[in-house]
């Protein structure tokens, strides 16, 4: 081949086998795409080149044709995720749940039990779709719980597309071929995993789970929040899916009429997880009296709503809230009242040409899924919420005896990603969101350039969206008396820094041993938070031996611990923006 024609071929083949590899095509295409492109290297000199330059131009087109069938043919299979990484791990003995028995695997290094897809309630197809969960039925023998079940009903991306973004926001994907597969996704997705110290063990803190995702995405697999870390530290951990965007949070009258309810079945699956965990856990070696929910980003939206909703009481004793609340008057994000659900949820129906529920229920899955970014709010609806978590907390109506949450150093970072401030829109954007108030937000935070204008943006955006909401709840639950510890997240790495979700990685002690993205102080970080929310599910108060004291908040709320590059009490850098936000909730 001639120069030309070399820097053609391995272009072509660079970008495909670049492709293979982050779509995670199987085996067979591999093997399909090295024989194309030893055949195309033998053949073109001694076949290809006496062809005319149309010949030629046919055969190149042939290349990449051939590459477009290898890559559909070896499309990544829908495959279970398995619930440890060890192959051929050893089996646990069996467990009996009020179900049915079931049998879990051991992880590697043969410390924590891992039991994946236990049943909590029927799968909401069909008829119970947009209706509260119901017990799964009974089974008989040992059900194998080896793999997770499927993630709940959302649009999922192409696997190149979470490859890419695995490479471009967190910095850490890692060339595999045992990843070739694609994750499995369902309305058949309510289901609870439990991770538990290996051996005979009693009496156990428990901490159950609940992932983020905007109430849009996720999945309870994901190893930053992985229950391995703490229950190598003796906890016995829970998470579950629950209904996602439309299925989980769409609210229409007919549902009202029906079951007098709307709006907010993910809630309820929720709590129909902590029953289970209420009735079972004992047998998987925790204390069912000693429950402390968690939850990250939209995660941290449901325990607050499950810390005023009159059907969690009793269900756990003690939260944990990360990067999230409902605490302010007016919640900037995933909520919404129940006037709003029921227009939103009308002119959806009208949107599919439905008039009953019965056909909106009757439409494919896969028809409605796109709606989760429609119905992703979590709803006042006058059952799960009879109020405002604002008003309710503040009559002083809540079910957790004590609180720890926070937030992080730059929230923003992956919101406003494509929409960054310079000079020359910076106060445009100010003015936009703040209004007559604009002066005061400029006067605290001047910019003479562009990044000064930039960071300016990052930290209002994030006190907005995030750190206010976590000042309103610290002010709330102190000024009853209730023990609060409030932190800041600030820690920067190789990874995530402290972007929205940073911190995860860190508070369930999953930074793998060999990556070269977090040092040793990230490591020292990561064992500190882990055991100050460990000892916080123990025993409600997050201070432990060997551990830099955590003060309890005030109802001033103006300072928290800081995990950053020392972990210490520093002052909440957003308190006088929060004066401002303060008096837009009165407005």
């Amino acid at each position: 081949m001639k120069v030309g024609s070399w820097i053609l071929f391995i272009l072509f083949t660079l970008l495909a086998g670049a492709f293979l590899e982050l779509n995670r095509q199987t085996l067979l295409g591999w093997g399909l795409f090295l024989a194309l492109a030893v055949c195309f290297v033998m053949l073109y000199g001694k076949v290809f080149a006496r062809f005319p330059w149309y010949g030629k131009c046919g055969v190149w087109l042939g290349y990449l044709a051939l590459i477009g069938i290898i890559i559909a043919v070896s499309w990544p299979p829908v495959k279970a995720v398995p619930a440890v990484s060890a192959k051929n791990p050893a089996v646990t003995d069996p467990v009996m749940t009020q179900y049915g028995a079931v049998s879990g695997v051991v992880n590697a290094e043969g410390t924590v039990e891992v039991f994946a897809g236990i049943p909590y309630a029927a799968p909401p197809v069909g008829d119970l779709r947009w209706k509260a969960p119901q017990d799964p039925e009974k089974w008989e023998g040992v059900r194998a719980c080896d793999e997770f079940a499927p993630m709940s009903m959302q649009s999922v991306n192409l696997p190149a597309y979470n490859s890419l973004a695995q490479i471009i926001g967190y910095h850490d994907y890692k060339v595999s071929l045992s990843d070739n597969y694609r994750e499995p996704v369902s309305e058949d997705s309510l289901y609870v995993n439990v991770w538990k110290p290996a051996g005979d063990v009693s009496g156990r803190p428990v901490i159950v789970y609940i992932h983020g995702g905007s109430l849009q995405t996720g999945q309870p697999w994901y190893n930053d929040y992985s229950g391995e870390g703490f229950a190598r530290n003796g906890a016995v951990v829970v998470n579950m899916g629950y209904r996602l965007g439309v299925f989980g949070f769409l609210a229409t009258e007919e549902m009202m009429e029906e079951g007098g309810t709307a709006g907010n079945f993910g809630l309820l699956d929720q709590i129909k997880a902590l029953e289970w965990v209420r009735d079972n856990i004992a047998a998987f070696g925790g204390d069912p009296e000693n429950v402390t929910i968690v939850g990250e980003s939209a995660g941290a939206v449901c325990v607050d709503a499950l810390c005023v909703s009159p059907l969690a009481k009793g269900l756990f004793k003690r939260a944990i809230l990360e990067s999230s609340t409902l605490a302010a008057e007016n919640p900037p994000h995933s909520y919404r009242l129940f006037e709003e659900a029921l227009a939103s949820g009308k002119k959806l129906m009208e949107r599919y040409g439905c008039s009953t529920l019965s056909e909106l229920r009757a439409l494919p899955a896969e028809k409605i899924v796109a709606e989760m970014n429609t119905q992703h709010h979590v709803t006042i609806d006058g059952y799960v919420l009879p109020d405002t978590p604002y008003a309710l907390r503040s009559a002083g109506q809540h079910n957790e005896e004590a609180l720890l949450h926070g937030f992080n150093g730059e929230e923003a970072g992956p919101f406003i990603m494509f929409s960054r401030a310079n000079l020359k829109n910076y106060e445009q954007k100010v003015r936009a969101y703040f209004g007559d108030l604009a002066d005061d937000v400029l006067a605290l935070y001047p910019a003479a350039t562009d990044e000064e204008a930039d960071a300016a943006w990052q930290a209002i955006y994030g006190a907005v969206f995030f750190d206010y909401s976590h000042y309103c709840l610290t002010r709330l639950a102190a000024a009853e008396g209730e023990p609060v510890y409030e932190y800041r997240f600030t820690k920067e790495n190789g990874r995530l820094s402290s972007w929205h979700s940073g911190e995860m990685i860190y508070v369930f002690g999953m930074i793998p041993e060999g990556s070269k993205l977090f040092t040793a102080r990230d490591r020292e970080l990561s064992a500190q938070m882990n055991a100050y929310w460990l000892n916080f599910a123990a025993t409600g108060d997050p201070n432990g031996e060997g551990l830099p004291e955590f003060p309890a908040a005030t109802a001033a709320a103006d300072t928290v611990l800081e995990f950053g590059e020392e972990t210490k009490v520093s002052a909440d850098p957003g308190i006088a923006l929060y004066g401002i936000l303060d008096k837009m909730q009165k407005k």
